[in-house]
This record gives C-alpha cells, structure tokens and sequence, in this order.
C-alpha cells in the first residue's frame, strides 16, 4: 500500500459528483475499460482512454499493490464494419473461393489488432492484466466463464429480452429505472446502435442481443438461429468472465455512454439481478484536432501509427512519450484539442524533465507523495506534472530532486533514457529558420530559435568564411 497522505477520488458519470473511491475488495481491485474494434488502424481518438485508463492502472498498482489489480480491456473482434473490411480488402479471393469470410475476417483483425499492440506500448502503456476477444465469449465455454448465449437466454428467462423477427432485442419498458447513466428517460430514447427502428420491437429503444446471419456472414449456432452477437452484449458478458457480476470501475470514452455503456448496465444488471454492473463509471472527454472534429472528409483524421511513423502532422514523426504527454497535459474529463503547438510544448516539456532526470544516480528515488496526491484527486495530472516543473527546476548532480523527477516519469510511463538530440529535427528545424529570416519574418525566425532552446539546443549564427552566406551551427545545453 501507498503512503499516500490522502485517499483517492473519482468523478463518477452515474452520480455526476466526486467520491471516494472504496473497492469491493482491496486484494482484487478490478477495472474493466471498452477497448478497440480492430476493423482499422487506432486513429489518435482510440489513444486517448488507452492513455488514461493506464495511468489510473499504474496508480492503482501504487495504492493497492501489483497483484492486487485485475484490468480487462477487451478487442472486439466481431462487428458489422470488420466483415464491410474484409469484403473490401479480400473481396476477390472471396468470390473466388480461395478464402473464406471468416478467414478473411481473421486476417483484418489479426493484422489490426497486431498494430494496435505495437501502437500502444510505443506510447508507454502496460499491458492489460487480461485481453479478451469477442470471438471466444459467444458460446458456452469449456471452462465455465460466462458467455453471450448464456447471458442471452438468462435474459429472456427472466423476462427482460424477446425474439421477433429472428432477432433477440432487450425489452427497455422491463427496467423500471433504464437510462440512470445517460439520465436519459425511457420516451427520449432512440433506438440502439447497430439496429435500425423496426416494426418488430415493442419499444423504439429497444436493441438488439442477437441477429441472424445470412450464408455469406460470419455466425454462430444458437437456439434462435445461425447469426452473431450485438455489439452491447459482448463487453456485459466479458466483464463478468473475468471481474464477476458488479466489479469497481468501468471506463471508456464519453461517446460510449449512450447506447453502449448504458446498454451495458441494463443487460448486465437485470441478467445477474444486481442493483448496479460497477461501482465507479469513468469516462474520458472528447479530442478534435486543430480546433476541429477528427473527420476523413477534412483531412484531419490521423491513426496513431501515421503520427510515430511518418511527417503528416506537423512535418515531422512524434514518439510516442510526446504523443502521451500531449494527451495528459488536459485533464481526463475535458475535452481535448489535439495540435501540433501542444506537441511541440509537451516535447520541449518532457526534453526539459529528461535533462533534470539525466542528473539523477543510478538507482530512481521514490515517487513524491505530492505526485500521487495530485493523481489520487481524479488523476489531476496538470497538478503532477507542477511538482515534475519544479523538481526539474531543483535538480542537481545526485540531489534528492533528480532522483525524485526520475522516479515519477518512470512511474507515469515515460522513458528516463539520456535526453538525445533528433538531428534531423535540428536540421529541418534550421532550415525553415534560414528560410524564415530571408524572408525577414523575424518572429517565427526568433520562435524557432526559442523552440530548440526549450529542447535543450543552442544556436549560433555566423558566416561561411569563403562565400560569406549565413551559417548557422548549434550545441547541446543542459
């Protein structure tokens, strides 16, 4: 346990206020967070609850030990857009027979998912403790953990799901008290994701467990039929697999609330007949990019693999530490705007740390109570990263100071490796300088300068001695 000199708090979604977080049971802390749809590459939205629910997870880990937290994040690896991709991409092959849907469907999934892993740990997050896929939890298992069909038949046993028109939908007007995490009432709703309005439901909200599959669709035996999961089910039958019937934190993105998360806790609730699925609902706010919505029509629509990986934002490649800081500068809850400005303050930023790190000895310190204090007021990460600003201001060779900088950045999943110089960076970096002051825009000249300065990268300008043009060279500065 942590010595922490306050407990720790988080803003639920259910009850819109701050509380104390108190776990069900301090030896399994358990918190299950909505992952990927592995139909396409991680776009920088995807990153975002990947990033914070991993800092709550190392945070845990501090406050209740390594072995004492249990952190599901799924991959749904069946879903209507994976089969769109798979006709998309291996159409041919399909009509020609020389390979099924469902191993076309195998190759999207394995090849996306696989990025997403690689994406991930680039920018630092820890593995999940377990990663289930959607595909192993909808029959009955050999081993007895719950599944979709199960699930699905306990619904309608109970009265809360109907069949009708070879569908299986949830009956909304069965759960008195439907819609508490939307705070949504039960005339306003629409209907669930994935289904449209038909005339088969008795209620517009109500949304669909299972659905048939035609020859050509990937689907599973049951007792109404060949066909394939809902989308809400899949995460209310995971959770339970591996957290049990009401566990202590559910996270995801703001978007997830309605339908998915509150779909989540009335097929959860009323299978199991709990008053609630999790304690504590968390949920992280939206990003745009440039002040505008991540959108493929306007061109800003970015996965995490093209920001590491090549120059489209911003005319260079960003790794995966910035990209992380960049997305913790801003408090969980609000909304983010995702720039190329930020970038270059969260690199400077973390350059600035990295030097006062480089002061550190061997062996990290402990991580400041005052760290953990900030995180533990609903992961007010700003306020932890005020006390990194000022250890790195009272740094010195071998101080307390260092050691302390070094021990956090560690525990907040930054690399605490030798602060090296991209000199190709440097080099661009001059030449869009030199072309600035030919230009006699000395502001964004002088900006440049400023920017490399923050990064620890100093300037000089002179003359060539033979052709007497301007040359600029530069140095390292702690």
């Amino acid at each position: 346990m942590s010595d922490a000199s306050q407990g720790l708090r988080l803003y639920n979604t259910l009850t819109r206020t701050k509380e104390d977080f108190v776990p069900i049971d301090p030896d399994n802390v358990r918190m299950y967070v909505c992952g990927p749809t592995v139909y396409d590459f991680a776009h920088i939205g995807n990153a975002r609850p990947v990033i914070v629910f991993d800092v709550l997870f190392r945070l845990l880990r501090h406050l209740y030990g390594e072995t004492h937290v249990t952190y599901v994040r799924n991959i749904t690896d069946v879903d209507d857009k994976i089969n769109a991709r798979a006709l998309r991409d291996f159409g041919g092959e399909i009509a020609s027979g020389t390979l099924s849907l469902n191993e076309a469907i195998r190759r999207v999934t394995e090849k996306t998912a696989d990025q997403f892993h690689r994406d991930v740990a680039v920018l630092g997050c820890l593995e999940p403790t377990v990663e289930p896929r959607a595909t192993e939890f909808v029959e009955p298992r050999a081993d007895g953990k719950v599944d979709m069909i199960t699930l699905i038949q306990s619904l309608i046993e109970r009265g809360h799901a109907y069949v009708a028109a070879g569908e299986v939908l949830f009956d909304t007007a069965s759960m008195p008290d439907y819609g508490q995490l939307s705070k949504r009432n039960l005339d306003e709703q629409q209907a669930g994701a994935r289904v449209a309005v038909d005339a088969h439901k008795k209620n517009p909200g109500d949304f669909v467990l299972w659905k048939l599959s035609s020859p050509e669709e990937p689907g599973w035996n049951s007792p109404w039929g060949r066909g394939r999961p809902g989308w809400h089910i899949e995460c209310s039958a995971m959770s339970a697999a591996y957290l049990g019937e009401v566990f202590d934190i559910h996270g995801g993105g703001l978007d997830l609330i309605f339908p998915h998360h509150e779909n989540e806790i009335a097929q959860s609730r009323c299978a199991h007949g709990t008053d609630v699925m999790a304690n504590i609902w968390m949920h992280n706010g939206f990003l745009q990019v440039e002040g505008q919505k991540m959108s493929k029509s306007l061109g800003n629509f970015y996965s995490i693999n093209e920001l590491l990986e090549t120059e489209t934002f911003g005319g260079r490649k960003w790794p995966g530490e910035v990209l992380r800081l960049a997305m913790l500068m801003t408090h969980y809850r609000e909304p983010i705007d995702f720039s190329v400005r930020k970038l270059e303050e969260a690199d400077n930023t973390l350059r600035k740390w990295k030097r006062a790190a480089d002061l550190a000895p061997a062996t990290a310190g402990q991580v400041p109570v005052e760290v953990i204090d900030a995180l533990s007021d609903d992961l007010a990460t700003y306020a932890a990263f005020q006390v990194l600003t000022r250890l790195a201001g009272e740094a010195a060779d071998g101080n307390d100071a260092a050691a302390a900088l070094k021990a956090s950045l560690l525990f907040l999943g930054f690399d605490v490796a030798s602060a090296k110089v991209d000199e190709d960076h440097v080099a661009k970096a001059i030449a869009k300088r030199l072309a600035f002051i030919a230009a006699k825009n000395w502001a964004e000249a002088d900006r440049i300068r400023d920017d490399l300065l923050a990064q620890g990268v100093q300037l000089k300008d002179g003359k060539d001695p033979v052709t007497g043009d301007r040359v600029t060279t530069w140095e390292v500065k702690r």
